[in-house]
């Protein structure tokens, strides 16, 4: 039997060894398997990565390239257009096969489909798989066979689908080739932060990388699920998973966090789908949701679905939109989220609609601007989830929070910061105020004030815009695209 050619493994989104089908199939095929990351910025146009997004890059391919070393066959860097780095490779190794898990971005699928027909027309094999979803795009529709657009349907659909996949465990081992190819150096990429090296607190919050992420659900599976449901809404407790970046980055798959929130649902009450669990994997079903929209609409990042609020009158706002971005818009659980996010390159997700809310109904400002800000400083920026949740705040998207719901950041921060915890932590210049205040501190009595140490207006702002004001402004606003 003639030796089987090496197959090229390309790593995208899928930075670990276990439950990743490309490269169990790989392994799988026999032959040597050669592990290639390729650096597309080229390709990814206006979406390539944001700062706190490479950030985590790099360490999680430092990781990575750890473990495949120590399985055996080590990792290739190249950076440039992936087409042109995958034929050079070819070239290089005599590759006979190419495979890859997919990715969703529109940008991605059409680059991927020119790949694809490209290495096929040479007689390379070309395969792609799931590596990403529990259930691909096309998957999941409704009795008709068109797509979900209202969460509820889908995740009932889901449900209905019963488990899926069991996870693949990673290869032990794997093949190198005889001959070693050559790769670029992490560090040259330039992917860290160096003037000014802002990452210190991401350095301090996150652990990238595959053992992070099994660390990480671990933890979340035995202290926070049976109260995850009760507790999920309040920042100022631990009680979400924080496993978005690693399932952005690939470090983890839906798969294996699926199959194991029911294993440990199941040893704790005898019921695989116990109340907390459910409404966890009902939030990973968020995410598989949001690719679904992306999916079926490409320009979801940056076209509302709901046409008519193309022509909503949104506001030119730089001081707002600054003053936001800084966490220094006099409206305290605001401003800790934003702050919280450029610390740690995170938000807790009830803060995110409503910091999100803030920027959209109370100043007026586009959710793009919202969206590419997000962007730029999560560590978990992924284009299905923050299109969709942008959308989903202004009352555009699919199963939209509608535009008149207007969240009051006052009776948030009470309703779900009410001893005022999370607001003491990420804006310490309030911290001694009375619980009654914190979140209204322009209502505090002056010697509450004085004693707190705050001087309105100078260590710390009044608020920027007068929220009545600014929900009357922005339901008439909504009015003029009701008339046309």
């Amino acid at each position: 039997m003639p030796e089987t050619a090496p197959t090229l493994l390309w790593f995208r989104r899928d930075l670990r060894l276990d439950d990743n089908p490309a490269l169990a199939a790989a392994v799988t095929r026999g032959g040597p398997v050669i592990p290639l990351f390729v650096l597309d910025d080229d390709d990814a146009g206006d979406w390539r990565p944001g700062g706190a997004s490479r950030w985590w890059l790099h360490h999680a391919l430092e990781d990575l390239a750890k473990a495949l070393s120590k399985a055996g066959s080590p990792l290739i860097l190249r950076r440039g257009k992936a087409a042109d780095v995958i034929d050079a490779v070819i070239q290089e190794t005599g590759a006979d096969a190419v495979y890859w898990n997919r990715r969703y971005e529109p940008w991605a699928t059409e680059r991927d489909g020119r790949i694809k027909t490209a290495l096929k027309k040479r007689d390379i094999e070309a395969q792609s798989f799931n590596g990403s979803l529990l259930y691909e795009p096309w998957e999941i529709v409704s009795k008709q066979g068109t797509p979900l657009k209202v969460f509820s349907p889908f995740w009932r659909a889901v449900q209905a689908k019963g488990d899926p996949a069991a996870p693949l465990a990673a290869p032990k081992t794997l093949r190198a080739p005889a001959t070693a190819t050559g790769s670029e150096g992490l560090d040259d990429w330039s992917l860290l932060p160096t003037r000014p090296d802002w990452a210190g607190g991401l350095r301090a919050t996150w652990t990238p990388g595959e053992a992070g992420a099994a660390e990480r659900l671990e933890r979340f599976l035995d202290e926070a699920v049976p109260d995850y449901k009760a507790k999920r809404d309040i920042p100022g407790t631990a009680a979400t998973s924080a496993l978005s970046p690693h399932l952005h980055f690939g470090e983890i798959s839906p798969r294996r966090i699926w199959h194991a929130a029911r294993l440990a649902s199941e040893a704790r009450s005898n019921d695989p789908m116990d109340r907390g669990t459910a409404s966890f994997l009902s939030e990973i079903c968020w995410r598989e949701f949001s690719y679904n929209l992306l999916f079926h609409n490409p320009d979801l990042p940056e076209v509302s679905l709901k046409r008519e609020f193309e022509d909503f009158p949104w506001r030119d706002d730089p001081d707002g939109l600054t003053a936001w971005q800084r966490g220094r818009t006099g409206y305290p659980i605001v401003d800790a989220g934003m702050r919280e996010l450029w610390h740690t390159g995170w938000m807790h997700n009830r803060v995110r609609m409503i910091a999100a809310s803030f920027l959209i109904k109370d100043l007026l400002i586009h959710w793009r601007e919202g969206e590419a800000w997000f962007w730029d400083t999560l560590v978990d920026a992924d284009l299905a989830n923050n299109a969709a949740s942008w959308q989903w705040v202004a009352g555009c998207g699919a199963d939209a929070a509608p535009y008149f719901r207007i969240f009051n950041p006052v009776l948030q921060g009470e309703k779900f910061d009410g001893d005022g915890a999370y607001v003491r932590r990420w804006v310490p210049e309030l911290a001694k105020l009375p619980d009654a205040v914190i979140h209204k501190p322009w209502e505090a009595k002056p010697m509450e004030l004085s004693q707190a140490g705050v001087t309105l207006g100078k260590t710390y702002p009044r608020p920027i815009v007068d929220h009545a004001g600014a929900r009357k402004r922005a339901l008439e606003a909504l009015e003029t695209i009701k008339k046309r």
